[in-house]
């Protein structure tokens, strides 16, 4: 059985060079993710933000840590001090949040907009009109302490590799979209957050930038380690 170094090694040698990949680590404990770490990488990607606080005060101070789950606005205030990047703002007042609690201690948050691309209704995120909507209103125009660096989104958990596909590929025609109407000059504008374990490969071949990696690289998912918030 291979362990987590190699298959950290075995996925870099699998993807091209300009893919970042975010090891998801929820329900692992510090000590797992320090194996991760110890093998040189440095992007890790929760998705709730008791966790997430709970292990970044324990673990080095170089992680970069990704937020990819659901926000909720109540809880953003506990991680704009330290967040790399959040991929998951699925509504104005999400934005608007990030940016005041940001504003509050003067710093400038990555963020991703969340697009709604699969099919099953449980999982978030926007439309297109909804995201000309954001970018286009008064209320986006005066926030300075966010930056919208491009799209994430979760295609339908499924075998049929052709919807995937489908999907991936509307997620990165709806990118070219945004990128033309609003962020046409600037090379920031730039990341597509799509694929996990069992999808990776296709999103990469449909233009993914960024990859969410878990049980490839820690094996099955281990249950959560504490009801959190």
């Amino acid at each position: 059985m291979m362990n987590i170094r190699e298959n950290l090694e075995l996925l870099y040698r699998s993807i091209p060079p300009y893919v970042q990949v975010i090891v998801v680590s929820k329900t692992q404990g510090p000590e797992t993710i320090k194996e991760v770490y110890s093998a040189g990488h440095r992007a890790f990607g929760e998705n709730k933000v008791q966790e997430l606080t709970s292990k970044a005060s324990a673990l080095p101070a170089d992680i970069r840590w990704h937020f990819i789950g659901h926000l909720q606005t109540n809880k953003v205030r506990l991680i704009v001090p330290f967040i790399h990047m959040i991929h998951s703002i699925d509504s104005l007042k999400l934005l608007k949040e990030v940016d005041k609690e940001a504003g509050r201690i003067d710093r400038m948050v990555t963020c991703l907009l969340q697009m709604h691309i699969a099919t099953e209704e449980t999982k978030f995120g926007l439309d297109l009109q909804e995201i000309f909507q954001i970018l286009g209103s008064p209320d986006f125009k005066t926030m300075s302490h966010i930056r919208i660096h491009g799209l994430m989104g979760m295609a339908t958990f499924t075998d049929n590799e052709g919807l995937v596909r489908q999907e991936f590929r509307s997620l990165r025609d709806n990118f070219m979209k945004i990128k033309t109407k609003f962020f046409p000059h600037d090379t920031e504008f730039n990341e597509l957050s799509m694929g996990m374990s069992g999808d990776y490969g296709l999103a990469i071949e449909e233009g993914s930038t960024m990859i969410r990696i878990g049980t490839a690289i820690f094996g099955e998912r281990l249950k959560p380690l504490n009801p959190v918030a």
